[in-house]
């Protein structure tokens, strides 16, 4: 009898067992799930930040040919500067500087390169609405769209060309644009520098905002 009652316990001590494991599989399945899905997510993220890094131009580039306009999306002193020597060496018919602070006037543009004045005078349209990229994008539509113009080189600084241009070529799918990257930037590679790091991760982030949010809306 007691070997009887000892099979019989042991039997019943490896059903409870058993019982367990079944009853906490589905949870274990579900975190298993979970942390498979976070590293694929984080492994995906890695990669779209090492793409995006290769999207980034590293020098300034050598423009050949022209193109109908050029516009400047600005927040930098010499984003402007070098859409105006590009406008003034003929690589377009007029310049669009777009996001201008609404207290900038003409003249404080002028005293950037004040060698350029007449050029300036003539051939620059200043455009004060725009508030993001967004809107830089918007602006430069309406206004290519106004001049009939069907190809634009586009100065920004080289960490702002990937997001600036995704953003342009949905505002204006049928208009060549030309990137001119502005590199400011000289105090050494991503990996030796961390403001350069968080600048660029920083973007990464708004640059994956605007894919996705113009994935999901139709093109204007």
């Amino acid at each position: 009898m007691p070997a009887i009652e000892s099979q019989t316990k042991g039997r019943d001590d490896g059903a409870e067992k058993t019982s367990g494991k079944q009853a906490r599989s589905p949870l274990a399945r579900l975190a298993l799930a979970a942390f498979a899905a976070l590293g694929i997510a984080s492994l995906l993220f890695i990669i779209g930040f090492v793409r995006f890094l290769w999207l980034v131009p590293g020098d300034e580039i050598a423009l050949e040919g022209k193109a109908d306009g050029i516009a400047v999306l600005t927040g930098g002193a010499s984003r402007i500067a070098d859409a105006i020597e590009l406008l003034a060496a003929g690589r377009g018919q007029r310049l669009l500087i777009t996001g201008v602070n609404r207290a900038t006037n003409e003249r404080e543009i002028a005293r950037l390169t004040p060698q350029y004045a007449k050029t300036i005078k003539c051939c620059v349209d200043i455009d004060r609405s725009a508030l993001n990229t967004v809107g830089n994008a918007a602006e430069t539509r309406r206004w290519a769209e106004e001049r009939g113009f069907k190809s634009l080189i586009i100065v920004t600084s080289n960490y702002h060309i990937p997001r600036a241009m995704a953003e342009l070529a949905h505002q204006l799918p049928g208009i060549r644009l030309v990137p001119y990257p502005v590199v400011t930037s000289k105090g050494g590679t991503i990996w030796s520098n961390g403001a350069i790091a968080r600048l660029l991760f920083t973007e990464y982030l708004k640059y994956i905002v605007s894919v996705v949010r113009i994935r999901l809306e139709p093109t204007a």
